[in-house]
């Protein structure tokens, strides 16, 4: 599951929706919102996002949020370390490899290590 598919679901589920009624409104697939849900399709696109913050009727801040939930969804990511220093390139090939054998704390810890820090 990606950021944006758990939220999708988390905001689907809060407002009692069902997932076959929310894509006819939306005018996408059951099978294309289930995908998104689970983390199986790329990462939405910009339109898509505004569409299902008009169907919830976000306000603007949790707008701003989905979009950036969406914009960390891509749920097949490369990192291109060309030109960056040998350190780079080994963190990325370890990450790579060791990401699935990780645990949620640890995840966590590194997630909060890499995210921008608010001044």
């Amino acid at each position: 599951m990606t950021p944006f598919g758990q939220k999708l679901r988390n905001l689907r589920q809060a407002h009692g929706r069902q997932l076959k009624d929310m894509a006819r409104a939306l005018k996408v697939s059951s099978a294309y919102l289930s995908a998104l849900e689970h983390g199986h399709r790329a990462r939405p696109k910009t339109g898509f996002v505004q569409q299902v913050a008009a169907y919830f009727n976000l306000a603007w801040e949790d707008v701003d949020d989905l979009k950036a939930l969406a914009d960390l969804s891509d749920p097949k990511i490369s990192i291109d370390t060309g030109g960056l220093s040998p350190i780079a390139t080994e963190l990325a090939n370890r990450l790579a490899r060791q990401i699935a054998t990780l645990d949620d704390a640890t995840l966590f810890a590194l997630n909060e290590q890499l995210k921008p820090k608010v001044r």
